[in-house]
């Protein structure tokens, strides 16, 4: 691996502008489609420019910023194991868009350096982390930095809902990283360099890149591809079909309450299915549990 730069005394602005300069471990998760918050597309603007992603703006990751010290040196105490900070932008020593900042670097006396991820996590995500799993966005970022520095381990320390503390290794897997060398490089070298976006898709992150990328509108027009009429007839055929599914949802609804009348609870063979109670305001609201009964 190289160092990039030495991110010690680097401004905000000047860190997300070397961050511009390849792909991070938390692109990748994006770039796969496994990030909630962030697209691919997203991704693409942010490199080539045209928008600017701080993921320090949002609470979470603010949190995930602060408590980063607190959960390394948790780990430390829990496994003897030594670890440091690294104040470095890392790059692969072949693959320089492949870039790489650690939380914390491992010192293991058997099996020399490692790397240490630390997460936080809410509490309504804690089924992501039972037994030996671990969210794939992560499992594969720990992977990208894993190739970048070619080191042999990891481990990823998270503290779930704010009270719970739990660390798991993640060990080197060459399959993985060799798909990632592919991945990486068609994004890199397809869509960013030559600025070309990759294929647009239906998410929120999506959605509001091209807001705020095409907020300002000048009052002219532009002749419709064929491909682009497409899109539109398509786009209004599904928009029949919601009214359609709307009106139906509706009526099968009102058909169930009727059938349940002043009665709360719907069974089928003993298996409660499907509920009709009232809330704290008063009103009475359709629930179904369960209808896949076996």
């Amino acid at each position: 691996m190289k160092v990039l730069v030495n991110t010690k005394d680097l401004s905000r602005e000047q860190w997300l502008e070397y961050r511009r300069k390849g792909i991070g471990g938390s692109d990748v998760g994006a770039i796969v489609g496994l990030d909630k918050y962030k697209s691919a597309f997203s991704v693409y603007l942010e490199k080539i420019g045209a928008l600017s992603f701080d993921d320090e703006e949002s609470e979470s990751a603010y949190w995930g910023k602060t408590l980063e010290e607190a959960i390394a040196v948790e780990f430390s105490k829990r496994t003897r194991l030594e670890v440091r900070k690294r104040h470095e932008l890392l790059q692969h020593d072949t693959y320089d868009f492949m870039i790489a900042t650690l939380d914390r670097e491992v010192i293991c006396p058997e099996r020399g350096i490692g790397i240490l991820e630390c997460k936080t996590a809410s509490e309504y995500l804690k089924d992501e982390w039972v037994g030996e799993n671990i969210p794939d966005g992560y499992y594969l970022q720990v992977q990208h930095y894993l190739a970048v520095t070619d080191y042999s381990f990891a481990y990823i320390a998270a503290l779930i809902g704010g009270n719970k503390f739990i660390y798991k290794e993640v060990l080197r897997d060459d399959e993985v990283i060799h798909y990632l060398y592919q991945l990486e490089s068609d994004f890199w070298n397809n869509h960013v360099l030559p600025k070309i976006p990759p294929p647009i898709d239906g998410s929120d992150s999506s959605t509001q890149s091209l807001n705020e990328l095409y907020m300002q509108s000048t009052n002219e027009a532009v002749e419709l591809s064929t491909e682009c009429m497409g899109w539109i007839e398509e786009l209004e055929q599904i928009k029949e079909q919601i009214k359609e599914l709307a009106l139906r949802k509706q009526e099968l609804e009102n058909n169930i309450k009727y059938f349940l009348r002043e009665k709360e609870i719907g069974t089928y063979e003993g298996a409660e299915i499907v509920t009709w109670k009232a809330t704290k305001k008063g009103h009475r609201v359709l629930k179904i549990k369960n209808w896949r009964v076996k």
